[in-house]
């Protein structure tokens, strides 16, 4: 056999030693976890949204490990929205004012996620991350001024002609939504991985709560969310356990 049989064989062997690896790394993801969705908009005065009244609601995910620093996500949520002038002193107009609404929220996105230290196929330890996407929030909104107190206001006041026009307008059931969001992951072990992470959601309606000319038509509603879970890592290790080669 001459040399440059034997470099051929080599480099045959190389190269399908190093893919072979490459295949033995985790290549999907599992997880769920538990959180409180906040809902911002025009029924609470503070600028982070209403935590008075947040609700719980979990997620459950899917993810595809693309390479060390990215991988893409499907995210499934199930929670709801509420908010309640009643619930706020300050101003004091809030709890004569009383609109209120709720709604069940079933949400679906796909995210792509970013792991800015490469750390996708770590076994241990902390790594921060970034996500990003789009999709859709299911929606059944159910406003209520039944507590209203005009007689607050005055004849002057023109809420109830305003009130009138959101009365005409279809509330929103179906909703292109945002999200965009960082988290915290600590890896346990080969497969398993605790996460905490905040998500903040671009809703493109100022009728999440079901008021708008009402309160304040300059302004979109949105909501987010924080939350804790867990990850269940799927796929081979490299059998070996030699350094693999990722691109």
């Amino acid at each position: 056999m001459n040399n440059n049989t034997i470099a051929a064989v080599i480099v045959f062997s190389l190269y399908h030693f190093t893919a072979g690896a490459q295949l033995n790394v985790p290549k999907y993801e599992i997880g769920a976890g538990i959180g409180a969705y906040v809902y911002q908009g025009d029924l609470t005065p503070s600028f982070s949204g209403s935590f008075r009244t947040m609700r719980v609601g979990i997620n459950i995910h899917g993810s595809k490990i693309m390479s060390r620093s990215f991988m893409v996500r499907a995210n499934l949520a199930f929670a709801g929205l509420r908010g309640d002038d009643a619930g706020y002193d300050d101003p004091e107009y809030r709890k004569q004012r009383a609109f209120n609404f709720r709604s069940p929220l079933f949400e679906v996105t796909g995210q792509l996620v970013w792991n800015p230290l490469g750390k996708n196929y770590d076994d241990k330890g902390f790594s921060p991350y970034l996500f990003g996407g789009a999709g859709f929030s299911f929606l059944k909104v159910k406003r209520d001024y039944s507590n209203f107190n005009a007689a607050y206001f005055g004849e002057s006041s023109d809420i109830g002609a305003r009130l009138a026009v959101d009365e005409t307008q279809r509330l929103p059931r179906v909703q292109p939504v945002v999200p965009v969001g960082i988290g915290v992951r600590y890896n346990l072990s080969s497969r398993i991985a605790v996460n905490a992470e905040s998500s903040y959601r671009f809703v493109f309606t100022d009728y999440l709560d079901g008021f708008s000319q009402s309160v304040n038509p300059q302004k979109d509603d949105h909501y987010h969310s924080t939350s804790v879970g867990i990850i269940y890592r799927i796929g081979k290790k490299n059998l070996l356990d030699c350094p693999v080669i990722r691109y």
